[in-house]
């Protein structure tokens, strides 16, 4: 196996990885029945916009397709917890304090 391949082994299976950890966090903002209040939307706000960003640098830079998509998945996710925790705040009662 050349570094090349090696390099591209650890790029796919820990983006992988990373794709899928998006579930809990989605699941549990899904199931959180207070506001989601544990979640940053600067946060999450910033690691929308970064891989926002490699997508725009993979196609516009460096015509990586792979990289591109994988970053616009990445988005996706930060995308949708972002909504849902908007969703959950603005819909969920909270407690009183």
């Amino acid at each position: 196996m050349t570094l090349t391949d090696a390099t591209f082994t650890a790029f796919t299976f820990f983006n992988a990885l990373q794709i899928f950890s998006y579930i809990p966090q989605i699941v549990a903002v899904a199931r959180d029945r207070n506001g989601a209040t544990a979640i940053s939307y600067s946060s999450w706000i910033i690691w929308l916009t970064g891989a926002a960003a490699t997508v725009a640098y993979a196609m516009i830079n460096i015509w990586d397709v792979w990289l591109a998509l994988v970053n616009a998945i990445h988005a996706v996710c930060c995308l949708i917890v972002i909504l849902l925790t908007a969703f959950k705040r603005h819909r969920e009662p909270r407690p009183l304090t």
